[in-house]
This record gives C-alpha cells, sequence and structure tokens, in this order.
C-alpha cells in the first residue's frame, strides 16, 4: 500500500490496557518502577520510550527529540495494569514474596500494587 503525502498518526487517547502473564518477581518490578516514576520517585532507567531520542535528517543538524516527544504515545500515568496468575496474591503480596524490591520503595507503591489482583490462570 503507498501512501501520497504524509502519515498522521493520532495521538494516544485514554488508559492503556498493560497485561502480563503472571504477578511474580519480574512483572511486580516493571509495576512497581512505573508506579515510582508516575510519583517522582526515581527516573525511568532503562526506558526506550521515555529517555531514548530519534535522529532526524543529518547528523549535523543536531536534531534529536525525545522518542516520547516526536511519537505520539501513551504516558506513563496512563498505564493500567493486569495480569493471570496461578497464585491469588495481589501484586503487593507477590512483590513482598519475590523480595526482590527495596522495602521502602516497595511501601510507597503499595496502594496500586494492592489494588492489583490476578486473573485466574491455568495450571
Amino acid at each position: 500500500m503507498t501512501t501520497k503525502g504524509p502519515v498522521r498518526i493520532a495521538p494516544a487517547d485514554g488508559k492503556l490496557g498493560v497485561l502480563l502473564p503472571g504477578i511474580g518477581a519480574v512483572s511486580t518490578t516493571f509495576i512497581a518502577g512505573v508506579e515510582a516514576v508516575k510519583r517522582g520517585l526515581g527516573a525511568p532507567i532503562g526506558s526506550l520510550t521515555q529517555l531514548a531520542t530519534v535522529r532526524l535528517g543529518k547528523r549535523t543538524e543536531g536534531r534529536t527529540p525525545l522518542i516520547k516527544d516526536f511519537v505520539p504515545l501513551a504516558k506513563l500515568e496512563d498505564l493500567e495494569f493486569g495480569g493471570w496468575d496461578i497464585y491469588e496474591d495481589s501484586a503487593y503480596e507477590a512483590a513482598l514474596n519475590a523480595a526482590v524490591l527495596d522495602r521502602r520503595l516497595l511501601e510507597q507503591v503499595r496502594e496500586p500494587l494492592e489494588k492489583l489482583h490476578p486473573m485466574d490462570a491455568v495450571f
């Protein structure tokens, strides 16, 4: 398919659901990290969309906007998490059990993690 003119990408509108297979050590670390960034408790280290740039034109032109400022992506504040697991623990309880997060940070993002209960998974 060819286009005749510039392609327009509509800006993200509303919430973006992120569904995770399993609510364990890896997923709760991801969720807690996003929640920490939302609360200004840290930077989105490792996030390509939040910290990386894209080069426009020639290198000598120096046009390198952040990807998040160039592409109309959903904002971190608009992410909503969900997932499946064979265990019924909330994301907060799973994060406590996994013991991979600093307890002080975990307490600062406790509220959204406690609200996240996994959907039933097949085992």
